[in-house]
């Protein structure tokens, strides 16, 4: 079985129904048993084994929530240097940063709701677990450290976008509005204490049978980035970096994991399990069971679909044209592309068409008409500019940098789903790679680099590249220790972890989110200032306090 697939009767979903304070219950709730909606499950039955073992499970399907949905994608790739907003959509302040971007925000509301769903679903599992019978003392440790695993994750994501927020680590059974704000030292030292007491009884590796459940190297890799971004914070401590260190080279040498020959292997569909993998959340193609399902697939398209020669389809995808990449990211970040692969195996060049036809041409004007029949190249995205008389030669139209609009730019391919069901599903059903090989390797880089082991930071970031690069050109992807500094970190996981819910909290992890979106991200820029490093608390939050802000105040500036 897989977690979160609801598969061979993997789970009645145990949700907590939340407050929309700082805490959740644990009430009755809808769930799924095999292919049988279940409701008005009692409280009681959390005590049994099934129970125990499906509250578990719940707490896992809370990932859901953020990774794969509009909301956390806006959360981490609006805002940012890397995208900025396409054409449609409503949530475009989120990367404009306008007064909209306020406490009323539904995408902050849901956000805070749907993770202290899953913290009080943990805080049950790891409360009620000692006391559960009929259950081996081994699964009982399991279901633990798992939760921890969970509560941690949880905790980590809302103290990088909200600072210090309710630390709550017992379950919450009735309701209560006395509470208030733990500093952010608390915050990492309860997130460092749950990923260090699950980690010895957490798997050492992913089985077949278990596919998505927390593991010993996925809590040494969140455990590694905790230190890494505590180490920039304001309770920082000396060791932070050579403990971020210690927890991401042991994710290297101690498991078997691998970095794929081939860059492109990585996203390519049907291949989310592989060796470069430690971390998914996982979807499934059931409508029963997938909610809204990964809806990635949706956001970062082109409108390919009324151009000529084209029509929507499934392969090709729905393009919701939420986020475009920017100028840095096609200029500055994707250099060298004779010698780095990874822009031509990020990016979609080529449109073959579906509807074919003759037609006026839209945006390539070096030629006013253009024929297809099925198959044939319609749209070319080169990347670079190509004379008007070139571009005249060709019997398809060419899409060029100046070419570029909000509707029209360079597609991510890394989140393609042509397994849907037909071309109008936004119900995705790929699992969500979120933690892998690639990225150890880089955050390991990067404390080492704040160590000044520059010689094994480079070894590091090299490893990376030599992967990245076109077949022979191996050596000439490699830098040397002159050129290694924080900027050339961070282009690099820009190269390399583009659209994959990453770049905003590494941007706020630096203390250069201001600095970059001024300096790379138009729609952001005119308005985006020091209030922005963190988000607004939930109104409903402070409302529902008792003492309101004076108990629970918000973040300066909202």
């Amino acid at each position: 079985m897989r977690i979160n697939s609801y598969k061979n009767k993997l789970s009645t979903v145990f949700l907590a129904c939340s407050l929309g304070l700082g805490m959740a219950l644990l009430p009755s709730c809808e769930g799924v048993l095999e292919e049988e909606v279940i409701a008005n499950i009692g409280d009681n039955y959390m005590n049994t084994p099934s129970g125990l073992r499906d509250g578990v499970n719940a707490a896992y399907s809370t990932f859901r929530s953020f990774y794969g949905t509009e909301r956390g994608n806006n959360f981490t790739i609006f805002g940012t240097d890397t995208y900025t907003n396409g054409a449609d959509g409503s949530w475009k302040f989120m990367n404009q940063y306008t007064s909209q971007f306020d406490p009323r925000t539904g995408h902050v509301r849901e956000v805070w709701n749907n993770f202290y769903t899953g913290i009080n679903t943990c805080n049950a599992v790891i409360d009620r677990a000692p006391a559960v019978t009929g259950l081996e003392e081994s699964l009982k440790t399991q279901y633990i450290a798992e939760a921890k695993f969970i509560r941690a994750h949880h905790y980590f994501v809302l103290t990088q976008h909200f600072g210090g927020v309710d630390l709550q680590l017992s379950e919450t059974v009735v309701p209560t509005n006395e509470v208030g704000r733990a500093s952010l030292a608390d915050m990492y030292t309860a997130i460092i204490a749950d990923l260090e007491a699950a980690i010895p009884d957490l798997e050492p590796t992913m089985r077949a049978s278990s596919y998505g459940k927390a593991t010993r190297p996925a809590a040494e890799h969140l455990l590694g980035l905790v230190y890494l971004t505590k180490g920039y914070s304001d309770a920082s401590e000396g060791s932070d970096f050579s403990n971020a260190e210690s927890y991401f080279q042991k994710v290297i040498d101690d498991y078997g994991f691998q970095l794929l020959p081939d860059f492109a292997d990585v996203y390519a569909f049907g291949n989310e399990i592989n060796d470069e993998v430690i971390f998914s959340i996982q979807y499934t193609r059931d409508p029963l069971t997938n909610g809204g399902g990964n809806n990635t697939h949706l956001y970062f398209l082109m409108e390919y679909d009324v151009q000529p020669g084209m029509q929507r389809d499934v392969a090709n995808g729905r393009p919701w044209k939420r986020y475009r990449p920017t100028a840095y990211t096609l200029n500055q970040a994707f250099v060298n592309r004779d010698v780095d692969a990874r822009y031509q195996k990020s990016f979609k060049n080529v449109f073959y068409s579906n509807n074919p036809g003759d037609y006026n041409t839209t945006f390539d004007l070096s030629k006013s008409t253009v024929s297809f029949a099925e198959g044939d190249t319609a749209i070319y995205i080169p990347g670079y500019e190509i004379p008007e008389a070139e571009r005249a030669a060709k019997p398809y139209q060419i899409l060029t940098p100046s070419m570029y609009t909000d509707k029209l730019y360079p597609t991510l391919n890394k989140h393609l789903d042509p397994g849907r069901q037909d071309k109008t599903q936004a119900e995705g059903g790929r699992d969500y790679i979120a933690f892998r090989l690639a990225d150890t390797y880089l955050m390991l880089a990067e404390a080492q680099f704040q160590q000044d082991k520059i010689d094994e930071a480079l070894e590091n970031i090299n490893m990376i590249r030599r992967r990245a690069a076109w077949p022979g050109k191996e050596a000439e992807m490699e830098i040397t220790s002159a050129e290694l500094n924080l900027e050339f970190i961070m282009d690099e996981r820009a190269r390399e972890l583009l659209g994959e819910q990453k770049r905003w909290m590494d941007l706020a992890r630096w203390g250069v989110l201001v600095e970059r979106v001024q300096m790379y991200n138009e729609a952001g820029s005119p308005n985006i200032k020091a209030t922005h490093i963190l988000r607004p608390i939930p109104q409903d939050q402070i409302d529902r306090t008792a003492g309101g802000s004076g108990a629970f105040p918000q973040n300066p500036g909202y």
